[in-house]
């Protein structure tokens, strides 16, 4: 490896490796470029030192920091992964997998969830979306206070590891979504304000600092990290976090530019590539064309989530307030977003944008429970901990049924009772301190009574939210993991699922008897949440119940309460309606 650094603001760099110093020479260009043209072997530990400073730093694109990200960097191969036997997947009509390597095994490594992709291979998903696995402060961690962003977390297994992982989903055919943070730095060991200008000082999000995007060298910073993942690791695409906490004032948004060079990497590489943001803005700009929009590939929807959640618990406080009827689940099944312009009143104002109808559904990630929706909860419960099964069954089906692009968040397959909390490790008290703190007053001002908040820092907290395993073997977790295989095998062999036309789309509903209906084409997802047996006129074939009372006859499909069926209507029903 040839040391080189970004240190534009520096009087002078020095390399220290394997306890030797050395200068680096500026790279002539006056570019604020450092470099050495000596080769560093691999394994080599080193560092910078910037002026006369007494630290030495990592490098911010160094690869591996196997003490941390108070420590300094060590060299590995960089050599691109494998891929010549990979043709990759597209996203149209596949069912990713949301995992976090901490908490999906008992080990919490790379190396123990290869363990488990059998597992993800039968349940039949094609994406494992990981939480990020960039080195953070600390043993364990949700990942999104990550500071050095080339380097894999050492306590998840480092870089090899990492190559590992992506190699093993692969010879089992399924695809890989990163998660990235490029909106903010984590609050400690975060050495890039000492190279040079990467945060803006006038603007801030919810996390600190907002990262310096009218520097061209910043932004080539992130450009090359994407590039990374996708090419030296042979990762499948990129989930990138909050989107919305990016300021751009460029002419090209560096979302779009970031999409224009994975469409040309994907070109490259011969095998498709993908970008799934994270907004809460509800513009249909992320996933319009390039042009008109920025060109990812797809987008979180948050509405259909809220929609959902509360059709099946009946929570209506903070951001639930406007999904309190069925009417809600049904605009956001067949449009996409509820909020498309339309007042919301937790945000006091109007919000949002409707969707082009020549958009394709496939452009919008649909989820009933994901890492941020529990684990942002106060006690981190997921929906297992207040639901029925029979209402967990239901939530299966309204998941997997989505006319758009359906998310699993690991366990949720088998109504895992572990609960996912929020959880951190700094090493210094203070910062601990404050972490645990904040987390207590913030759900105090919801109402929540502050005894119930865990702590973050207590170890428990971080281990109460590992999976259980032996839970997949036992009832009735065993009956609804089968049901998951069953839709998502459905899914997978119905075409109208794979159909990608709004237009394909409409819905029912009845709040007072608590009924819903989505139709897709001649598929038609029925859903009782009432307290009576109700009946769906019509004959049509019954591709799958969530309860052996489901009974289809010539007067119609009879549903007893807290049940779904998913019919596939003849077409003299269709010509009726």
């Amino acid at each position: 490896m040839i040391a080189r650094v970004w240190a534009p603001t520096a009087r002078k760099v020095g390399i220290v490796a394997e306890g030797v110093e050395r200068p680096l020479s500026p790279s002539g260009a006056d570019d604020g470029w450092w470099v050495d043209d000596r080769e560093l072997p691999l394994g080599a530990r080193y560092g910078f030192r910037l002026n006369d400073d007494d630290q030495v730093l990592y490098d911010p694109r160094g690869r591996s920091l196997p003490d941390g990200v108070h420590g300094i960097s060590e060299v590995v191969d960089t050599t691109p992964v494998d891929v010549r036997d990979w043709a990759g997947r597209p996203l149209g009509n596949a069912v990713l997998y949301e995992l976090h390597i901490g908490t999906y095994t008992p080990d919490g490594t790379l190396d123990s969830a290869i363990e488990r992709l059998d597992h993800l291979v039968e349940l039949g998903v094609d994406f494992v979306e990981l939480l990020p696995v960039n080195s953070f402060n600390g043993t364990h961690n949700w990942g999104y206070d990550g500071v050095a962003w080339f380097a894999v977390q050492h306590s998840y297994g480092g870089p090899a590891a990492y190559r590992r992982f992506v190699t093993a989903c692969h010879e089992r055919g399924l695809a890989v979504i990163q998660d990235v943070v490029y909106n903010h730095l984590g609050p400690s060991g975060n050495v890039l304000p000492r190279f040079g200008p990467y945060l803006r000082s006038d603007a801030r999000n919810t996390w600190g600092d907002a990262i310096d995007l009218a520097q061209p060298e910043v932004r080539r910073y992130i450009l090359d990290n994407a590039r990374m993942w996708m090419q030296e690791y042979g990762v499948d695409g990129l989930r990138l976090d909050a989107v919305h906490a990016l300021v751009d004032d460029g002419p090209v948004h560096l979302l779009q530019e970031l999409a224009a060079q994975t469409d040309a990497l994907a070109t490259e590489l011969g095998r498709p590539l993908t970008l799934i943001a994270e907004s809460d803005l509800n513009d249909p700009v992320m996933i319009e064309p390039r042009g008109a929009g920025y060109g990812l590939t797809a987008q979180w929807s948050d509405d259909y989530h809220h929609a959902v959640h509360v059709a099946l618990t009946g929570e209506t406080e903070g951001y639930y307030s406007d999904f309190d009827s069925l009417g809600a689940l049904a605009k956001a099944a067949t449009r996409g977003f509820f909020h498309d312009g339309t007042y919301s009143s937790f945000r006091g104002r109007e919000h949002g944008r409707p969707i082009p109808p020549e958009v394709p559904t496939t452009r919008l990630v649909t989820f009933a429970q994901d890492h941020d929706q529990i684990g942002n909860r106060a006690t981190g419960d997921r929906l297992s901990a207040s639901l029925s099964v029979e209402r967990l069954r239901v939530a299966a089906v309204l998941t997997l049924c989505s006319p758009f692009t359906p998310m699993l968040f690991m366990g949720e397959e088998w109504g895992a009772s572990t609960p996912w909390q929020f959880f951190t490790s700094h090493p210094e008290p203070e910062l601990g301190a404050v972490t645990a703190q904040g987390r207590i007053e913030e759900f105090a001002r919801m109402g929540w009574d502050p005894d119930v908040v865990p702590d973050p820092q207590d170890p428990e907290t971080f281990l109460r939210s590992k999976l259980d395993w032996s839970e997949v073997d036992r009832s009735p977790h065993r009956e609804l993991l089968e049901l998951h295989r069953e839709l998502i095998a459905l899914r997978h062999r119905e075409p109208e699922f794979a159909d990608p036309r709004f237009e394909m789309l409409s819905a029912e509903w009845d709040d007072t008897v608590g009924w819903f209906v989505l139709r897709q084409g001649r598929l038609e997802i029925l859903v009782n949440l009432g307290g009576e047996t109700w009946s769906s006129p019509g004959t049509g074939a019954l591709l799958l119940a969530t309860s052996p009372a489901v009974a289809a006859d010539p007067h119609g499909v009879h549903l007893p309460p807290d049940s779904a069926a998913v019919v596939r209507r003849s077409a003299a029903d269709r010509s009726n309606d």
